[in-house]
């Protein structure tokens, strides 16, 4: 049996820039770009209880908390810490996956310092994170990531909760379906229409049932509401797309500004291949309407994608297959990738939802 720790801080930017300026202390603060199109990177736990977080634009937030502090982002300053904090993870295991700058699965099965139980480990990692950084961290113990991570947003902040294999049927029949990865708003809606509201009614389901009304996703709802998740503990990841992407501080709706703009991102998107070294075939257009319309474009070469003049010429052609000459443009955006399977997509990127689920702690 598989020992998974998943380590998430507690809302870290927020967190490092109160602890690097006093004077935030105690206030309600939002990390982010102070403007029309600025979005909340991360809220203060003094924040939240107006409604205030991640994702949210700062007008919303600043009128839902009328107190809100703006704090511009320090990345280079984040990424130090979260060295900081992976320097402590190493200590323990090598066998690490990180998910961004402020949380990562620990495998720690076999661990360096030979260690029984996984919940002693998380503990002491989270005791070394804040005697080092000054910050809390928050952590989920299981047999497998999916309830690893969904455990380590049941007691946040500075909290710590494990799932055991003997009682994780009963946890995932608990909980909202909401909470499973892959389980988004639409996939709600649809599932909810089914009467299915809770992990122990989606079990109720066939895997042929699954399979027929959500696709091959359906494989995965079938295993998770069965605790059942074989992801491995992926130390590297294989880069599947390099992009770069704007938003306007006034929406563009002239013709000739739009391909002004199409052109330095398609500069700003080769300088970033020739950094990372990264080869695709594959480029991506994506244009935001407005707040919640947004479309893509794609066109697959034979060759390698590197060359200021080739990626132009593609993203013209994409352009050109869009309605930009009669709908203002808030955000424009390019990416260069290679082809990926329906399957390869589908993992590509997790949906977790955080939330507060009462449930008895199994030690």
């Amino acid at each position: 049996m598989r020992k998974i720790i998943h380590i998430d801080m507690d809302a870290f930017f927020a967190s490092v820039e109160q602890r690097d300026n006093p004077e935030l202390r105690g206030k309600p603060i939002a990390v982010g770009f102070d403007g029309t199109r600025g979005v909340v990177s991360t809220a203060s736990y003094e924040a939240r209880p107006y409604g205030v977080h991640s994702a949210m634009s700062i007008v919303q937030a600043k009128k839902r908390c009328p107190d809100l502090v703006i704090v511009s982002p320090h990345f280079e300053r984040y990424k130090e810490v979260s060295r900081q904090i992976h320097e402590v993870f190493h200590e323990y295991t090598d066998i690490i996956e990180p998910i961004s700058l402020d949380e990562a699965f620990l495998d720690v099965t076999e661990n360096k310092m030979r260690m029984t139980y996984a919940k002693d480990i998380a503990n002491e990692i989270k005791q070394k994170i804040k005697a080092r950084t000054h910050l809390t961290a928050s952590a989920g113990i299981s047999y497998n990531k999916l309830l690893a991570k969904i455990a380590s947003d049941m007691r946040k902040p500075d909290g710590m909760f494990t799932v055991h294999p003997c009682h994780a049927l009963d946890f995932i029949g608990s909980l909202p379906i909401e909470k499973l990865w892959g389980i988004g708003p639409k996939t709600a809606k649809k599932m909810h229409e089914m009467g299915v509201f809770k992990g122990e009614q989606l079990r109720e389901l066939s895997r042929t049932h699954l399979v027929r009304v959500f696709g091959k996703a359906g494989n995965v709802y079938y295993d998770f509401a069965r605790g059942i998740d074989e992801r491995p503990v992926v130390v590297h990841h294989d880069r599947k797309s390099v992009g770069c992407e704007r938003t306007f501080l006034e929406d563009l709706h002239i013709e000739s500004a739009i391909v002004i703009e199409l052109y330095h991102i398609t500069l700003d998107l080769v300088e970033r291949l020739s950094k990372s070294g990264f080869e695709g075939r594959t480029l991506t257009l994506k244009l935001k309407w407005d707040a919640t319309t947004q479309i893509t474009r794609s066109l697959t070469q034979e060759k390698i994608l590197r060359k200021k003049d080739d990626i132009l010429l593609l993203a013209k052609r994409l352009l050109a297959e869009t309605d930009y000459k009669n709908r203002p443009i808030r955000l424009m955006g390019l990416s260069v990738s290679s082809p990926v399977s329906e399957d390869e997509a589908f993992n590509k990127k997790p949906i977790w939802i955080e939330g507060d689920l009462p449930f008895v702690d199994f030690m």
